[in-house]
């Protein structure tokens, strides 16, 4: 009886790896997709985000668009990267800049500009 069952145990063990093998994939990235919104008296103009473990900026993801005093917008990040962990640099119609560091937009799922 034993014999007989344990013999079960392990067909259905053999049988069920495949299964497990082809379920296990590795992890893909996906686009991050995030609000982002102007509660400033300014207009937003250029707005970069790349990775925190990175020492330079990406492209400027607000290319022909600007995001006004008041307005929204979202914001797409296709690097290609895992992470959720970002730095961003926002640079306003006046030239000047802001900077934030160690965002995780994963969980924020928006960034608020504020005076």
């Amino acid at each position: 009886m034993f014999h007989r069952s344990f013999h079960h145990v392990i067909v259905a063990t053999v049988l069920s790896l495949p299964i497990v093998s082809l379920s296990v994939q590795p992890a893909q990235a996906e686009d991050l997709n995030f609000t982002l919104k102007n509660q400033t008296s300014g207009t937003l103009v250029e707005f970069y985000v790349e990775s925190s473990d990175q020492n330079n900026w990406g492209s400027n993801l607000l290319v022909g668009q600007n995001i006004k005093a008041g307005e929204s917008g979202v914001v797409t990040i296709a690097d290609g990267k895992t992470t959720c962990v970002y730095d961003i640099l926002g640079v306003w119609a006046d030239g000047s800049k802001t900077e934030d560091y160690k965002l995780n937009l994963c969980e924020l799922g928006s960034y608020t500009y504020t005076e």
